[in-house]
């Protein structure tokens, strides 16, 4: 039985990966792969002033300092968590059991799609789906944010500040009622669509424009340098579902700590309702896990 499985390969779970090992607890991180959403960035046409995201050189040097610490990593995706008489069992995909005396979530989110023709090929080019993870960079470029709720809403928001066009594709008239929205509908450069729906992604090695339909049923193209999908975000965090608090999104509830309600389990990342699409804040949600479990485990050890 290990001390400690670390579910999720993402930011978080490398370094409350690397924390844990760091206390000499017998670690298992459990994830296909090493990475999470940092393997993937955005690539954009030529013409494109190129996107250098920042916390990159943190994230090399984490992962250069897991390869150098004792741990076991198992390739596999779990499925479930439940109570073991010593703690708790990991299901896997393969349907391995592994057993930890403590458990830390941290398997990120997945982003909603639109299901339409051209989303797969131009996916990370020109088109991608974290929009407040890129905010920052989209200064003077035309940009089209695509989705009905609040999660477009702020994120439009935000990238009006710099961008020099913004376009918010499909939101529904209701999210515009919030602070965020009146401020939208008052800003010179963003031009809102309300309840049209995406019908393609076109372009050539790159997104260039998606076509849309009218509420009366009429199509146009909204040309763009880069396109966002900002629909819903839904947390990973199924295997744990009935086991933990979560909120009615799906997120784990975690406390200051890391800390779901059941001792023993600690989460942290994206998965929790903490959730940000910040690397800082998940690579200190990964501490505060690692130093909660440690905690936890440390009368025993």
């Amino acid at each position: 039985m290990y001390d400690l499985v670390v579910v999720g390969g993402g930011l978080a779970g490398i370094t409350a990966t690397i924390y844990a090992a760091r206390r000499r607890l017998k670690v298992l991180l459990v994830s296909k792969t090493l990475g999470g959403k940092t393997n993937y960035r955005i690539q954009l046409p030529p013409e494109e002033p190129p996107i250098v995201l920042e916390g990159q050189e943190i994230i090399e040097g984490l992962r250069a300092q897991l390869e150098q610490l004792d741990f076991t990593h198992y390739k596999d995706y779990a499925v479930r968590v439940s109570r073991h008489r010593d703690g708790f069992a990991v299901h896997t995909q393969e349907e391995a059991v592994l057993l930890g005396k403590a458990v830390i979530i941290a398997t990120g989110v997945k982003h909603q799609r639109m299901h339409v023709p051209g989303e797969d090929k131009y996916l990370m080019r020109g088109l991608s789906y974290s929009a407040l993870r890129y905010a920052p960079h989209m200064s003077d470029r035309v940009v089209a944010i695509i989705g009905g709720g609040q999660l477009a809403v702020r994120s439009a928001a935000e990238i009006a500040l710099t961008a020099r066009q913004v376009y918010l594709v499909g939101v529904e008239p209701r999210e515009l009622e919030s602070p965020l929205g009146t401020k939208l509908k008052k800003a010179q450069n963003v031009i809102i669509l309300e309840n049209y729906q995406v019908l393609e992604m076109q372009g050539d090695e790159y997104a260039r424009r998606v076509v849309v339909s009218a509420p009366d049923g009429s199509q146009t193209q909204i040309a763009a340098g880069v396109f966002f999908v900002e629909i819903a975000v839904i947390p990973n965090s199924q295997p744990v579902v009935g086991l933990v608090d979560v909120d009615p999104s799906g997120h784990i509830r975690i406390d200051e700590r890391g800390r779901t309600n059941v001792p023993g389990i600690c989460a942290a990342g994206d998965v929790t309702n903490t959730y940000m699409e910040q690397i800082l804040v998940a690579a200190g949600g990964g501490v505060k896990a690692a130093l909660s479990a440690y905690a936890y485990l440390l009368p025993g050890l």
